[in-house]
């Protein structure tokens, strides 16, 4: 029995307020406590607080050099990770699109780097990147290549290669599920007027999907920013600093330097900045979508 409009909105209205309390509590109050703790002086002894910070701790926060070499690197890893990321993503839905029309189960074997725990994978890639015992250096020795994964000068794109390995097929899933929804009229369409092959997939595809385009690297990008598990699990922000993301360096600050109140107004600063970006970000892809 089918209800009316007026009914389902009702209905609507008392499943919004639902999640409305649920966030409210679940994200509200956390975020809440955080401000709090970002203007007071508190420290693992006294998370009462011992007197009343006010800006302070966001001026020590945000006058650190380290945090910015952290932000930098976070920056930089995210850019380059998403651009591979994507890139790689789009070649695979182009090239295997028919494969996995005729074969569908084979999606679920490119999906399986993703089931897997980054941490759980920082662990893997620390057992096989070993210099000594590592399976992977032993056969670069063998095949001639006396090359160290993970010294000093190359363990920036070690982890890169790791994030690449682990989320393309994520990039994959999104972007393959919008070039499926396209009609199959289209190609039809497409191949009377004589564009076929790459030319259909650049001129034609590539315009279509370009919201789930936008949509995925904006998701990526801050996924990979924000990285935190594989590189810990690895590398735990070394060899120095060199690996040292944002999210690593507000865990040390935190946890081995007891500088709470700075942490966590760093960490409120990122929330802000980050749910700007994602306002923008959002509403980029609405305009597109309408033009």
């Amino acid at each position: 029995m089918s209800l009316n409009p007026q009914t389902e909105r009702q209905q609507a209205k008392k499943f919004l307020y639902g999640l409305c309390i649920f966030l409210a509590f679940m994200l509200g109050f956390p975020s809440l406590a955080n401000l709090w703790f970002s203007f007071n002086d508190v420290t693992f002894h006294n998370l009462t607080g011992e007197g009343f910070a006010g800006f302070e701790n966001y001026r020590k926060a945000l006058g650190n050099p380290k945090l910015w070499e952290a932000l930098g690197y976070s920056l930089r890893f995210g850019l380059v990770a998403t651009i591979f990321e994507v890139g790689i993503a789009l070649f695979m839905v182009f090239t295997l699109h028919p494969l996995l029309l005729r074969k569908p189960w084979l999606t679920a074997v490119l999906m399986l780097p993703i089931m897997v725990s980054p941490a759980l994978m920082g662990i893997m890639y620390r057992l096989i990147l070993n210099e000594f015992t590592g399976i992977i250096p032993g056969y670069l020795n063998l095949l001639g290549f006396h090359v160290t994964l993970m010294s000093r000068s190359m363990i920036q794109y070690t982890v890169i290669a790791i994030e690449v390995l682990q989320w393309t097929p994520f990039a994959f899933i999104i972007l393959l599920t919008a070039r499926q929804s396209l009609p199959y009229e289209l190609e039809e369409a497409a191949a009377i007027d004589g564009a076929m092959g790459l030319k259909y997939s650049l001129r034609i595809v590539l315009p279509l999907i370009s919201p789930a385009i936008y949509i995925v690297t904006f998701i990526r990008f801050i996924d990979s920013f924000r990285v935190f598990d594989h590189i810990f699990v690895l590398t735990g922000g070394g060899p120095g600093s060199r690996t040292t993301s944002i999210s690593i360096y507000i865990y040390k600050l935190f946890f081995q330097r007891s500088e709470l109140g700075e942490s966590v107004a760093l960490s409120f600063v990122l929330l802000v900045v980050s749910l700007t970006l994602l306002y923008f970000g959002l509403k980029l892809v609405v305009r597109k979508e309408q033009s």
